[in-house]
């Protein structure tokens, strides 16, 4: 799959998967095939962080 590079759009996609497909991070990651360190690090230059309670980056 490829990723938005927009930051918005990216935050957006990954949010919508973590909400209809995967229960956490860890496993959206792990089917996508993403480093989450990276993508994490991607919107954290944006001001945005991973909230696991919540299951979705804010």
């Amino acid at each position: 799959m490829t990723l938005p590079q927009d930051p918005m759009m990216l935050m957006s996609v990954i949010n919508m998967k973590l909400r209809d497909f995967y229960p956490d991070l860890d496993a959206l990651c792990e089917d996508l095939d993403i480093d989450r360190k990276a993508l994490e690090s991607r919107l954290a230059e944006f001001g945005f962080e991973y909230s696991p309670e919540n299951n979705k980056f804010w």
